[in-house]
C-alpha cells in the first residue's frame, strides 16, 4: 500500500510510470489524500490520479466525488473536480457527464480567473469524446462577456475560448461559432501572433 512518505519522495518526472503500478485499493487512498492540507502531497496525488486516468478507468468510479468537488466552496477543490472529471470523460460510457455538465459550466463564472481558465482548457479533453455536448459548450463559451473579465486575463481567456471553439468546429460549425471567431480575429484584443495561432487551427 502506498504511503504518504513514499509519495512525497517520488520525483515529479517519475509519477507517470509510477501511476501504472497502482493497485485498486490505492486509488481510494489517493482520493482521500486530495483533501490533505500539505500542498505537495495534494499536488503529487492529483498528478498521480491524472496520469493513471490516461491509461486506466479505475479512477472513473469516483465520478460522484468529482461532482461534489465542483460545488465545493473551496476553490482548490473545484479545480480538482473539474480537472479529474475532464481526465475521466474518456471512460464515461454511461454519459454521466450529461448530468454534470451544468455544474461544470458554472465554473466558467468562477470568482477566480485562474480556475475559469482551467475550466475552459479542460473542455479540450471533454469535446473530443462528447459530441452531444458541443452545442451547449459552444453557446456557454460564447456567452461569456470578455469585458467583465479582469483586464489582465481577457486576452488569455479569449484565446482559451477560441481554442475550444476551433476544436468543436472540426466536428460541427454554425454561423454563431464562425461569427464569434471572425469577430475575435478582427478585434483589437488579440495581437498578430495570437490571431495567426488561431487561424492555423481553423
Amino acid at each position: 500500500m502506498i504511503s504518504i512518505e513514499r509519495l512525497l519522495v517520488i520525483e515529479k518526472e517519475d509519477l507517470p510510470e509510477f501511476s501504472k503500478t497502482l493497485q485498486k485499493e490505492e486509488i481510494s487512498q489517493l482520493m482521500e489524500w486530495l483533501t490533505e492540507k500539505d500542498d505537495k502531497l495534494r499536488y503529487h496525488t492529483l498528478l498521480l490520479l491524472q496520469y493513471r486516468s490516461e491509461h486506466y478507468d479505475d479512477v472513473y468510479p469516483f465520478w460522484d466525488v468529482f461532482c461534489e468537488k465542483l460545488k465545493s466552496p473551496n476553490s482548490y477543490h473545484r479545480s480538482l473536480g473539474l480537472m479529474l472529471m475532464a481526465d475521466n470523460v474518456k471512460w464515461d460510457r454511461e454519459n454521466k457527464i450529461d448530468g454534470a455538465i451544468d455544474d461544470y459550466l458554472k465554473i466558467l463564472y468562477d470568482e477566480k480567473p485562474i480556475i475559469v481558465r482551467q475550466c475552459i482548457q479542460a473542455l479540450g479533453k471533454i469535446v473530443p469524446y462528447k459530441t452531444q455536448l458541443h452545442e451547449k459548450i459552444a453557446n456557454e463559451l460564447m456567452a461569456i462577456n470578455i469585458m467583465d473579465v479582469k483586464q489582465t486575463m481577457r486576452k488569455l481567456i479569449l484565446l482559451d475560448i477560441l481554442n475550444i471553439l476551433a476544436l468543436i468546429r472540426k466536428n460541427r460549425t454554425s454561423e454563431e461559432i464562425d461569427g464569434y471567431i471572425s469577430k475575435a480575429l478582427t478585434g483589437e484584443l488579440l495581437d498578430k501572433k495570437s490571431k495567426k495561432q488561431i487561424e492555423s487551427m481553423l
